[in-house]
């Protein structure tokens, strides 16, 4: 395939006007642009962190309408397009490839916890429907299904669109194994854990950060690939830290609540979550205090990625 996805993806919120009934796509186009004027390489939308389970398939095919016209090819645009029923899977993943996007992030049926063949029978039928890439998503946290080195490996030399994966099962090992499994033909982007993913051969890293950080969330992956390990480490501290504070409040998942305020923080509001998700507005004065804590640290990441600045490959 001739598009190569490399670097940071961040996994974007979706922005909601303020009573949370609509999308608000002008603060969508304005915080595109502060993030690929940061150096972002590309986005992936309705994410867990995009909240895609809340959205409605009317704002589903404007989301992505709208991220793929103002980004222009300025920035590379994957598309959620996971669904426990196979059927609004492919339909999904049929429009996100119309509608332009650059690749497809699909993690396996949730909720069911499908066996290896219900697996590779869901990707079959997105497969046999689009032709871009795809991106596995193996997150047993989230799915109940932990995919193994074997089963990637399976998927990967049956289907020529599955080339990447984000790898999200906490076990940084498993980099090495399904690099091995699929003889080096699988590109792993690590789920955590940037810098020991990289060691063991990730080429990307896909996560929530750059939604309010997209300089460092950009810059770490920039450095490893330049093997700047050490410059790459100081910044994965500050995104450790972070990781801490926001789980002190919410031990399951709270980025999509404060990988919003944080975005307002930062000066590009884009609204709050939707029920079920507990609103950071909700939160009163307990939120505050934690956004308060989690802005010098950003802040620190910031100044160390500026001066770890190096050149673009593009320049």
């Amino acid at each position: 395939m001739a598009k190569q996805f490399r670097g940071s993806y961040s996994v974007i919120v979706t922005p909601f006007t303020e009573d949370g009934k609509g999308l608000d796509l002008p603060a969508l186009r304005r915080f595109l642009d502060w993030q690929i004027n940061e150096g972002a390489p590309g986005f992936i939308i309705l994410g867990t962190t995009g909240e895609f389970l809340t959205v409605s398939d009317e704002e589903r095919t404007q989301l992505v309408e709208a991220t793929v016209a103002h980004c222009k090819g300025r920035a590379d645009v994957l598309v959620g397009t996971a669904n426990a029923h196979t059927p609004h899977a492919v339909r999904y993943s049929r429009e996100a490839e119309k509608l332009g996007a650059d690749g497809l992030m699909i993690i396996p049926p949730y909720y069911y916890s499908p066996t290896h063949d219900e697996i590779h029978g869901y990707y079959k039928a997105i497969c046999e429907a689009v032709s871009i890439p795809i991106m596995l998503y193996n997150n047993p946290f989230t799915s109940n299904v932990d995919m193994p080195a074997k089963l990637v490996a399976r998927l990967t030399k049956d289907f020529e669109q599955i080339r990447y994966i984000k790898e999200a099962s906490q076990d940084v090992a498993r980099v090495y194994d399904i690099i091995e499994a699929t003889d080096g033909v699988m590109n792993v982007f690590a789920g955590e854990r940037i810098v020991e993913s990289y060691a063991l051969g990730a080429v990307g890293y896909v996560n929530p950060f750059g939604n309010y950080m997209p300089l460092p969330s950009t810059r770490i992956c920039e450095l490893l690939a330049a093997g700047r390990v050490a410059e790459a480490k100081r910044i994965q501290r500050c995104i450790t830290e972070i990781e801490h504070i926001i789980a002190e409040g919410h031990p399951t998942y709270g980025h999509q609540c404060y990988s919003k305020a944080l975005a307002a923080i930062m000066g590009y509001p884009v609204g709050d979550v939707r029920a079920p998700l507990t609103t950071f507005a909700s939160l009163g004065q307990e939120g505050r205090d934690r956004v308060a804590r989690l802005k010098p640290i950003i802040e620190r990441a910031n100044q160390l990625a500026r001066e770890a600045a190096l050149p673009r490959a593009a320049e």
